[in-house]
């Protein structure tokens, strides 16, 4: 199944002393497949986009998602938006936010495992503070469509 996250309003964007200690700080957001955060866009991008592909398969009727970009036990699966400031090399990772699977309708799911389209998640990648987005990302903050 293809997965796409659309990111819009980067807190990098924004004025103010939050937005220059992202950029000073040269944080950047990506996509945690296991332990490593990849595809990684800068706090102060126009938007942010990730397009991967997650294994799924019938499990007793349900259906259950899987692979290196999914994390948690079988009927609370999510992806990772993991936030980390850049050194070189080295990613040092601050703040996480959650996308559960669990947040998106049953039938759009199934729709995307039957190839009616890729599943695509939309969100602001600010938070209530100003600064990066984090914890569980719920609707109405997320949403979740067939592209």
């Amino acid at each position: 199944m293809h997965i796409r996250i659309e990111g819009s309003d980067l807190p990098g964007r924004r004025g103010g002393a939050e937005a220059d200690d992202l950029r000073r700080g040269n944080v950047h957001v990506g996509v945690q497949r296991r332990a490593e955060v990849v595809d990684r866009h800068p706090a102060d991008a126009p938007h942010a986009t990730w397009e991967f592909e997650v294994a799924a398969r019938e499990v007793d009727g349900l259906l259950d998602v899987g692979g290196p970009y999914v994390h948690g036990r079988p009927g609370a699966r999510f992806l990772y938006l993991s936030w980390g400031a850049v050194d070189g090399d080295t990613f040092a990772m601050f703040r996480r936010a959650k996308l559960l699977f669990g947040d998106v309708p049953t039938e759009l799911l199934r729709s995307a495992y039957e190839g009616a389209g890729p599943l695509v998640a939309r969100l602001g990648l600010t938070g209530a503070d100003g600064g990066p987005r984090c914890a569980r990302v719920r609707p109405p903050d997320i949403t979740w469509q067939l592209g």
